[in-house]
């Protein structure tokens, strides 16, 4: 029997497990429930389980033969701060939080892999399962890779998938190089002077350096940055004052920045940083800027990727394998690990009808039929990277 076919039997233990994740969604560094579930899994499996990675990260490791070969393979488990809509028996129980991205399905699949991995044992070598906490919001990847995730779990080359309702049910989608974007925060504060707003001669108006800021800023794209490289800057709040009478005494922006390339980030941030402080000056006011840098771009390794390719047009036929056209402007922070380790990130498409909700939407739903066909492929990712001698 094939990985598919012993998927396939396992559709209805598999689809409840991902409910029951679903249900009881945890946000990142605090998915404990969650933790404890995979670990009961795994370790009734016969896996070795190591938790405490990134607080409530952990890592299974199943060894087989003899061979020194080891593969990595990545899950995230966290869900986000979003309140629920759809209205399911299975919806969070949890108000305000949510699996809105399909972590709970990532998380299934790989414990559906785990299972039959462990009954087939049709490798020789080592798979390290990594369950990673945060990768949302506080870049639990990177906290496990910093808390020696690759010196203890040694992985010659590590894998992970993210599913996307926009791609076609069952489609693979790959791309060589970047991927995702690397993504940044930028809080902007303009000091002004407040006062009345019936005497603005007696005042520095921050919500007007504030706009010509906002305006500026989109100058940086469009006239500092090589049009071949990807970028984008985005003004997502504006906060200041609470009077039609007021003029309040600071403004605050919060920008979203995401680019690839690392002298164009760097480039980026020196533009910002000038735009805000001279644009206030000339209004006579003052600006503080906050630049964090968040996420590095995702870079996929092009043998490994190949790897992948080869594999899932043998899984699935080439009409159902596709190459990504442009590297998306989202970020995703198993970035880190293929920093460290050669890899391959890759999509594998849940969408069935023009109605189905996009990732992050209160409204989403994981498209269940796509856990045994996950399953099926991580399993035989492991056991054509690992085949035996």
């Amino acid at each position: 029997m094939n990985a598919r076919a012993t998927l396939t039997n396992a559709m209805p233990e598999l689809v409840a497990l991902r409910r029951d994740l679903h249900a009881h969604p945890e946000l990142g560094l605090e998915e404990v429930r969650t933790s404890d579930l995979i670990a009961r899994e795994l370790t009734a499996l016969g896996y070795q389980v190591t938790r405490g990675l990134a607080k409530t990260g952990l890592v299974a490791t199943l060894s087989q033969g003899s061979s020194r070969r080891s593969v990595g393979v990545r899950a995230d488990i966290d869900a986000l701060p979003i309140l629920e809509e759809t209205g399911l028996p299975y919806a969070s129980t949890t108000p305000g939080l949510m699996h809105a991205c399909g972590h709970d399905g990532h998380t299934a699949m790989l414990i559906g892999a785990a299972r039959a991995i462990a009954e087939r044992r049709h490798f020789d070598g080592t798979v390290h399962l990594i369950f990673q906490p945060a990768e949302e919001n506080f870049g639990g990847a990177k906290i496990m890779v910093e808390e020696g995730l690759f010196d203890r779990f040694p992985c010659d080359a590590v894998f992970a998938l993210h599913n996307d309702p926009d791609v076609p049910f069952g489609t693979f989608v790959f791309r060589d190089g970047p991927i995702m974007a690397a993504v940044d925060e930028c809080r902007i504060t303009v000091h002004g002077r407040g006062g009345h707003g019936a005497e603005p001669q007696s005042t520095a108006d921050p919500i007007l350096a504030g706009a010509s800021i906002v305006m500026a800023l989109q100058s940086i794209v469009a006239r500092n940055i090589h049009p071949m490289d990807p970028s984008v800057i985005t003004v997502g709040a504006f906060h200041a004052g609470a009077a039609s009478n007021v003029i309040p005494e600071r403004a605050e922006l919060v920008i979203g920045i995401r680019s690839f390339d690392p002298g164009v980030r760097d480039e980026l941030e020196r533009r910002i940083r000038l735009i805000a402080e001279g644009q206030a000056a000339s209004y006579g006011m003052s600006a503080t800027v906050d630049y964090q840098r968040s996420y590095d771009a995702t870079i996929n390794h092009a043998a490994e990727t190949d790897f992948l390719r080869a594999l899932a047009t043998r899984f699935s036929g080439a009409d159902k394998v596709r190459e990504m056209a442009r590297p998306s402007m989202g970020s995703e922070d198993f970035a880190y690990m293929l920093k460290e380790r050669p890899g391959s990130y890759f999509f594998l498409g849940g969408r069935v009808s023009e109605a189905d909700r996009p990732l992050h939407h209160p409204g989403y739903n994981f498209n269940d039929d796509l856990l045994p066909i996950g399953a099926a492929f991580w399993t035989e990712l492991v056991e054509t990277y690992l085949k035996p001698a």
